[in-house]
């Protein structure tokens, strides 16, 4: 006599189903290829203070639902020898609105890119992304990056 669903592992159910897995990992690199645009930069003319630049509008799209996801993104960081230029931080920014790109995504590529362009002391980036369903999402990430294998925190709040 034959399992019933019930008592199959869900990896067999979803496959005897014929559907999908929920999430793949298209979904899971979409907007990682994108081409953003370069982030200018100019001469840095004092050592060791911080800068903060605040996206208190931030917008961009989940790659499975395509529903908007809104946000603030803000950008902590130390310049060395260049600053980040702010109305092409501003457009760097705005590349994403139409993007389909998971927000812990959307967090780690904005470290990348800041690091890339400015090559400050340090940098971190925050995500605290709106509520949608009643969950809110905040991520964070550092450069230099940790040695361990956490490379960034989550933290969900109901």
């Amino acid at each position: 006599m034959p399992q019933s669903s019930r008592t199959k592992k869900s990896s067999e159910r979803v496959g005897e189903a014929g559907r999908s897995p929920r999430y793949t990992q298209e979904h899971a690199t979409s907007g990682l290829d994108h081409g953003f645009p370069e982030i200018e930069t100019w001469p840095n003319q004092f050592p060791r203070y911080e800068i903060v630049v605040d996206d208190p509008e931030f917008t961009s799209v989940c790659p499975k639902t395509g529903l908007p996801d809104f946000g603030q993104i803000v950008i902590r960081y130390q310049p060395d020898r260049l600053c980040l230029e702010l109305k092409s931080l501003k457009e760097y920014l705005q590349a994403y609105r139409n993007l389909g790109i998971f927000q812990e995504n959307v967090v780690n590529q904005v470290l990348e890119d800041v690091v890339r362009w400015a090559k400050p002391v340090w940098a971190e980036v925050k995500g605290d992304f709106r509520p949608r369903g009643g969950i809110s999402t905040v991520v964070i990430a550092k450069w230099p990056r940790a040695k361990k294998a956490s490379k960034q925190t989550v933290s969900v709040h109901f």
